[in-house]
């Protein structure tokens, strides 16, 4: 891996595609038992860039906020510091127009994740979007205790255990209290977390007790949704299931994996809360 993650680096002053550094997906999917050639869902990572400025041909700054949606398919994600280091090279770079931005960063987020990046800049300027909590019921008023914060699949428990009894329902449920940490540096990632699904009714308060026991976990934000995702499917059976994650911003960008049963998302459209 890149010398400098976790390092201390000076922001580079000139263009370099090279900064980028890609973290192949295999590896985790191979410890949860995922075969990359048959992946069980569907999904993207969606992420957001509010601290994105070039040149245009007279030297004037431009600013604008990008949207990279990296399909979950890529053979590779692409490690955050790297893309905020690959994202600051631009700055002093000139660009004839914000197309030609565009399609630079297009052309490099794609060869780094080693499949087509759709990359969506759009300037501030007129700019609106509405910002909402999301729909659902949320868990985080649950009166329990937690004594797990590394993970623990078990937790996860359904509402009854007799099959011929359970209750399939429609529910979506979400959680402001998940916490993981960076594998890199050890700072703590924060999310709202949202688990949407069809089948035998998951108990509200496991599966609170669950996504908590990733409060000292380390690992990127993709591979914890997958987890989540493996999970659930793995112990609770639902029939359908998506498992969406709007992180905060560190370091001028959100990440937000979204894993699915079936693909249902417009991700252009993807929300953002106003938590984030």
């Amino acid at each position: 891996m890149n010398g400098s993650l976790g390092k201390q680096v000076a922001y580079p002053q000139h263009y370099d595609a090279a900064l980028l550094v890609p973290i192949a997906r295999a590896d985790n999917r191979k410890a949860l038992g995922i075969d990359a050639a048959a992946l069980p869902f569907c999904g993207a990572d969606i992420w957001n860039a509010f601290e994105l400025s070039w040149l245009d041909t007279h030297g004037k700054p431009q600013v604008a906020r990008g949207r990279f949606i990296f399909p979950c398919t890529s053979p590779a994600l692409v490690e955050s510091k790297s893309l905020k280091l690959y994202l600051n090279s631009l700055n002093q770079h000139a660009f004839a127009d914000i197309n030609a931005a565009r399609a630079c960063i297009q052309q490099d987020l794609s060869t780094a994740a080693g499949a087509t990046v759709e990359v969506l800049l759009q300037d501030f300027r007129g700019m609106q979007e509405v910002l909402d909590a999301p729909t659902g019921v949320c868990l985080d008023q649950l009166d329990l205790a937690c004594e797990h914060y590394e993970v623990e699949p078990t937790l996860l428990q359904l509402t009854g255990t007799d099959a011929a009894f359970e209750q399939l329902v429609d529910e979506v449920l979400y959680t402001d209290l998940f916490r993981s940490r960076c594998p890199i540096t050890g700072q703590p990632d924060w999310a709202t977390m949202t688990v949407c699904y069809q089948g035998p009714q998951i108990d509200h308060a496991s599966l609170l007790r669950y996504l908590v026991s990733y409060r000292l976990h380390n690992d990127f934000h993709e591979n914890c949704v997958e987890r989540i995702f493996c999970d659930i499917k793995s112990h609770c059976r639902p029939h359908s299931l998506s498992v969406e994650a709007n992180f905060l911003r560190r370091g001028g960008l959100d990440i937000n994996p979204v894993r699915s049963i079936s693909e249902m998302m417009d991700y252009v459209l993807f929300p953002r809360y106003n938590r984030q």
